[in-house]
């Protein structure tokens, strides 16, 4: 008789933001994969529901679902809405949040213009914190819970053409170690994870493989090793955080 292992997340649930594609998507996979049950967020209502569908037919061997949640994440009420039916569709504030969705725009700081700074810092800084200004107070008087941040190399290393995202990532990842200074002790756990460049559709406008000095697409991370990690962090004990995972391709 072949005995089929228990989904190491069975019964727990998650939210991850920018579910659409890249790590959001490859994310949201792995988790119902391990058995969550998770709310999808982005503004995509096709995209979610695509996935949502591709979860539940995997749902037979994981007992995993989902539900897609859209929603614009630069727009503070459509979040709080969101948060909401998310927490209703989940039977509460989740287990895991999953801090993804980003924006991308590089541009010489002279050409770069006053309304793609701030709707980068809006959808990579101001979004994270909503969502965490939401979710924590249910998390600590729970007494559990993991915040994944996704940061990136970007987050403590600077490149030219990178003023928005730079300074959107470097505020993330010390936003970051507040909360996570905050939560000690409150048996809610907070982890950044910061992959080097990762082959997404972040990438599409900007044609890497044809700029000098620009890693190649396939020399990339792919969003499933990201993926993957986040995995590994939110399935440690209940005792360990793992403050910080930087990834890098072998």
């Amino acid at each position: 008789m072949t005995v089929t292992p228990p989904s190491p997340l069975a019964g727990r649930t998650a939210l991850v933001t920018g579910a659409s594609r890249g790590i959001g998507r490859a994310t949201a996979l792995v988790l119902a994969g391990a058995g969550a049950r998770v709310a999808l967020l982005a503004r995509s209502a096709d995209a979610l529901a695509t996935l949502a569908s591709e979860i539940a037919k995997q749902a037979a061997r994981s007992r995993g679902d989902a539900v897609a949640v859209p929603c614009d994440l630069t727009d503070d009420a459509a979040v709080a809405g969101a948060v909401a039916r998310a927490s209703d569709a989940l039977g509460g504030a989740p287990d895991v949040l999953v801090n993804n969705a980003g924006a991308f725009i590089i541009a010489p700081v002279e050409r770069l213009s006053p309304a793609d700074f701030r709707a980068t810092l809006d959808t990579n800084l101001v979004a994270p914190f909503l969502l965490v200004h939401a979710l924590v107070p249910a998390m600590r008087e729970r007494g559990s819970g993991t915040i994944v941040t996704v940061g990136s190399i970007a987050d403590r290393v600077t490149f030219p053409e990178n003023a928005a995202y730079a300074a959107s990532k470097y505020g993330l990842r010390a936003m970051h170690e507040v909360v996570r200074a905050e939560l000690r002790g409150s048996g809610v756990r907070a982890t950044l994870v910061s992959p080097g460049p990762v082959d997404t559709p972040l990438w599409d406008a900007i044609e890497p493989d044809s700029r000098e000095g620009f890693t190649p697409r396939a020399a990339m991370l792919s969003a499933e090793a990201v993926a993957d990690a986040i995995l590994y962090v939110v399935t440690r004990p209940a005792a360990v955080n793992v403050d910080e995972l930087r990834l890098t391709r072998s």
